[in-house]
């Protein structure tokens, strides 16, 4: 086994991004400046309308708001670095800095799986148990619910960000990415890996694969509820509650699928945009294809940008206490 004692300390990593295509640079930067701020801008958005707009006030539109708050948190713990490193020749990031990242980016994308999955399992009691939809969808069990997938998703993180820092690196610091990612950070240990790699299966197993199954049942048994509706319209309204996450869940995905299954470019350049664009562009269609594909939060967005409804809205958010279960 190496000595520690003999190993190089590193105090900071180098991320190597696109540093030979400093013109391409330049494009992304301007393309993932518009994308950010409209991620920020329209999940924001999103979490308001959810606060203040009575009509808002269920358990779908509750863990949206969870959704939409860790779209934000996940691109900002990458995105401000790396737009500032597209400007610099020397791209790098201090120790504790990439520590931080690798832990929020795989926190993060754990936490989604999970919301999803609790997302899929609302539209299913909905429409499937709508008499039992106040029970079983309570307030209290609905913040219990985020509350577990946040808190499995960080615990998970927690977990492989300690296995993956007490490796040896030897001095090694250069990350063939534009931020500290798991793997690339993996990388770049000069020891056996294969525990972080058994570690990273397992959770990938149970944290992607699980909640998917569960999504992939809950619309077995939804679309069979759906289809015994006597009335065309009402199949097209029950569908149309669930039109939304399933684009989602279907775009989610199927870009992690495209990412992981697909060839391996021969230019790894390549590869890395591919990874760019998956985790800057998803985050920001959240709030796009739920205002497009509901008719409720574009109504509320109208009220709320309607001269003095916002004043009224916000003394109603904060004199009365809101339901969940509504």
């Amino acid at each position: 086994m190496m000595d520690r004692a003999n190993q190089t300390v590193v105090r900071e990593y180098i991320l190597l991004g696109l540093s030979e295509h400093h013109n391409l640079e330049m494009v992304l930067f301007v393309l993932c400046m518009g994308i950010y701020c409209v991620n920020v801008m329209g999940n924001s958005l999103l979490i308001v309308l959810n606060m203040l707009d009575p009509r808002l006030h269920n358990p779908m539109y509750f863990f949206l708001s969870n959704l939409s708050l860790m779209d934000i948190l996940g691109t900002s713990s990458f995105v401000p670095l790396m737009l500032v490193n597209f400007l610099e020749a020397q791209k790098t990031i201090s120790f504790p800095g990439c520590a931080l990242q690798t832990y929020l980016t795989l926190a993060l994308g754990s936490t989604e799986c999970l919301l999803l999955a609790m997302m899929a399992y609302d539209r299913y009691v909905a429409i499937c148990q709508p008499l039992r939809y106040p029970e079983l969808l309570s307030g209290q069990m609905c913040v219990r619910m985020a509350l577990l997938s946040w808190g499995i998703g960080f615990t998970n993180s927690l977990l492989h960000s300690i296995l993956a820092w007490h490796l040896p690196f030897c001095g090694h610091n250069v990350i063939n990415h534009f931020f500290c990612e798991i793997l690339a950070v993996i990388k770049l240990a000069c020891g056996d890996v294969s525990l972080n790699a058994l570690a990273l299966m397992v959770a990938a197993t149970v944290l992607t694969l699980a909640p998917f199954l569960l999504i992939f049942l809950s619309y077995i048994f939804i679309l069979a509820a759906i289809l015994r509706l006597p009335s065309a319209v009402g199949q097209c309204k029950a569908f149309s509650t669930c039109s939304a996450h399933l684009t989602v869940v279907v775009i989610f995905y199927g870009t992690i699928s495209f990412m992981y299954f697909k060839p391996k470019a021969k230019d790894p350049d390549l590869d890395k945009i591919i990874a760019l664009f998956y985790g800057v562009v998803t985050p920001s269609l959240n709030p796009i294809i739920y205002s497009l594909r509901n008719t409720e939060v574009k109504a509320a967005a109208v009220a709320l940008l309607g001269g003095d409804g916002l004043s009224r809205k916000m003394s109603h958010f904060y004199c009365c206490t809101p339901s969940l279960s509504g």
